[in-house]
């Protein structure tokens, strides 16, 4: 059974910091390419962080609003993946998802896996 489930998340004051984790099982981990997504009420999700491909490479992007605050992380012997957000503003208040995605490109079959989110709340 695939899962994917997050932790981490709280209430933070505006300037602090955070950092989420993404424990996964029942998948091979190396064969995904791990993401970090969030939704805040009434918006879209939207990607705040990824490894641009799946396997041991630790190349990642990330969209510019989450360029030198947000940094993805991941331990592959553990099949888990992090979040570390500073300088947390009320803005960033918002579900934070974990996604593993493998696209059928790379050969084999392919996947997207979800976790439930974590809640992360900035206010003072």
């Amino acid at each position: 059974q695939v899962q994917l489930v997050e932790s981490g998340g709280g209430l933070v004051q505006p300037g602090g910091s955070l950092k989420l984790s993404c424990e996964t099982s029942g998948f091979k981990f190396v064969s995904a390419a791990m993401s970090w997504h969030r939704q805040a009420p009434g918006k879209e999700r939207e990607l705040v962080a990824e490894f641009t491909a799946a396997g041991f490479g630790f190349s990642v992007n990330y969209p510019d609003f989450a360029k030198g605050r947000f940094t993805i992380s991941k331990d592959i012997a553990k099949a888990m993946v992090y979040l570390q957000i500073d300088n947390l503003a009320p803005e960033d208040t918002a579900v934070y998802y974990c996604k593993a995605l493998r696209r059928r490109e790379w050969g084999g079959p392919s996947f997207e896996y979800w976790g439930r989110g974590t809640q992360v709340t900035v206010s003072s």
